[in-house]
């Protein structure tokens, strides 16, 4: 292992821990711009997770143990899954235990403790986003794998590092593949992150929320472990989005620190792009009924599906 590669991998986790609400911060700003509303603070994510684990806990009576947990467990995995990506580097010494497969368990079971925490207390709209959460990952998942199916045929590896560098390492062309793969991913991040026109992430209503509906019963530094972890959710699917369809810039395994020292820039520009992108089809979109959520998310496993077999058929 050398030492580039071990520095890439640190930096990568101290991005994603950092940058993560800034970014949460940036697709708000853009939003409300878009929205012609004063915008909020670009430090605000910042300040609220500041202001939680300044704050006392209050639990309810008959939370489980399971309850307290969930938050570090979801948090983990959110960080976890962040040193798998190469938003930086290809070199990552901990990608050696974990491929884009494993990297969607590690999603999987996040949601699983986040769900199970929200029923632990009992409360009806704990359980009732709990049970839409689920539904949700139950029809994204399979999206998400087959898009990362696709780039596995066409790199022939389930290891994201090397799908990233053999993708940014060929001659420019056009994968109508990954084209349609694309536009499936975008339809995952939204319903995953729980944005328009799946989730609203700033309303509390009871018969719309989501994501909102399982934080409730959490406060303090629980509910700040939550929201960092749902900071870091978009972050690392941003970062996933980079890695699949827009791989150039990163350092490839046999780059030095100057490449290294130029991702790092690179990264913060395809961040403000993807920023004002989410921000663009989230105001221009309406939010959909829930049940029509699976109506929403079966078109994206159309979409990669229908990339899966123009590669295998066409072979691009």
């Amino acid at each position: 292992m050398r030492p580039i590669d071990l520095l890439t991998q640190i930096l990568e986790v101290i991005a994603a821990l950092a940058a993560a609400p800034l970014f949460l911060g940036w697709v708000n700003q853009c939003r409300a711009w878009l929205q012609n509303r004063r915008p909020p603070s670009l430090w605000l994510p910042y300040l609220g997770i500041r202001k939680l684990f300044h704050k006392d806990a209050v639990i309810a009576a008959n939370a489980s143990a399971l309850f307290r947990l969930a938050p570090y467990v979801v948090f983990g995995a959110m960080v976890v899954a962040a040193a798998i990506i190469p938003s930086m580097g290809t070199g990552l010494p901990f990608t050696t235990a974990a491929d884009a497969i494993a990297l969607v368990g590690l999603l999987a079971t996040a949601r699983v403790f986040q769900s199970l925490a929200a029923m632990d207390v009992g409360t009806a709209f704990g359980t009732l986003g709990a049970r839409r959460e689920m539904m949700v990952g139950f029809l994204a998942e399979p999206a998400l794998l087959t898009i990362i199916f696709v780039a596995s045929l066409i790199s022939a590896t389930t290891a994201l590092p090397e799908i990233t560098e053999n993708l940014a390492t060929q001659h420019l062309g056009l994968y109508p593949s990954l084209a349609f793969t694309a536009v499936a991913f975008t339809m995952v991040l939204l319903a995953e992150n729980a944005r328009i026109p799946i989730d609203n992430p700033a309303t509390h209503l009871e018969l719309t929320m989501i994501h909102e509906a399982m934080l409730l019963e959490y406060s303090a530094r629980h509910l700040a472990l939550m929201e960092w972890a749902a900071a870091l959710k978009l972050f690392n699917y941003a970062c996933i989005g980079f890695a699949l369809f827009i791989p150039w810039g990163v350092s490839t395994g046999a780059g030095g620190p100057a490449a290294l020292a130029l991702s790092i820039p690179l990264l913060a520009v395809k961040l403000a792009l993807a920023g004002v992108a989410l921000a663009l089809i989230e105001t221009v979109s309406a939010k959909v009924r829930v049940f029509r959520a699976p109506e929403f998310l079966a078109t994206a496993f159309l979409l990669a599906m229908l990339g899966l077999l123009v590669h295998l058929l066409l072979g691009a």
